[in-house]
């Protein structure tokens, strides 16, 4: 079976998450496929957790723990929210491998490092293989092959990072990540029944705006 792995290098939780996709890879072929979640959430006309006084913070100490209690070594960077784009045009340029993939999330959650520019990412895009940042930052095709990986993830219905498809299943959340196990075990356990039912409920109200 093939996979595909929706992530943004803004999200913490998608950091969190690599333990079980290097897991989930012994099964799949998983491609990693880089988005930019600030257009997703603009598309669909929402906000981000780290954008709600009070959430954010909640938040921030629910990855704390979430990242003691799994044993992954995690430190914030400087600042967050951070424009996540230079990272991300750098991950396609290096040629979204999981190396880059993996190297990139170092630098920035396991090290607490920042990366919203050229200078601050040069470390890690030479050792990547890339001896000019800016210019692998800047290159057209990255810029547009990062426009092209967001909507075709929106067309696929992906609305939050990070989002694991396997054909045309979605699993939104590392907390995401234990269903993901038992959908591996028995791809038949979602497809009917109550899971069924509820995915069909009409809308009883709502929210005026």
């Amino acid at each position: 079976m093939r996979a595909a792995w929706y992530f943004d290098f803004i999200s913490p939780f998608s950091y969190l998450q690599l333990a079980k996709v290097r897991q989930w890879r012994m099964r799949l072929a998983i491609e990693p496929v880089p988005i930019a979640f600030g257009a997703v959430l603009k598309r669909l006309g929402t906000i981000g957790p780290a954008e709600v006084p009070g959430k954010r913070e909640f938040t921030y100490r629910f990855v704390q723990w979430q990242a003691e209690r799994d044993g992954i070594a995690l430190r914030f960077p400087p600042a967050h929210p951070f424009n996540p784009l230079a990272a991300l045009r750098l991950c396609i340029a290096a040629g979204c491998t999981w190396d880059s993939v993996e190297a990139i999330y170092e630098h920035l959650w396991r090290d607490g490092r920042s990366g919203t520019d050229a200078a601050e990412l040069t470390g890690v895009a030479a050792r990547l293989g890339l001896a000019d940042a800016q210019a692998a930052i800047n290159a057209d095709t990255s810029k547009a092959q990062l426009r092209s990986n967001t909507e075709a993830a929106l067309a696929a219905g992906v609305f939050g990072v990070p989002t694991l498809r396997i054909g045309a299943e979605l699993f939104w959340g590392n907390d995401a990540s234990a269903m993901v196990d038992d959908w591996l075990a028995d791809p038949a356990r979602f497809a009917g029944g109550e899971y069924r039912r509820v995915t069909e409920l009409p809308v009883g109200v709502e929210r005026q705006r």
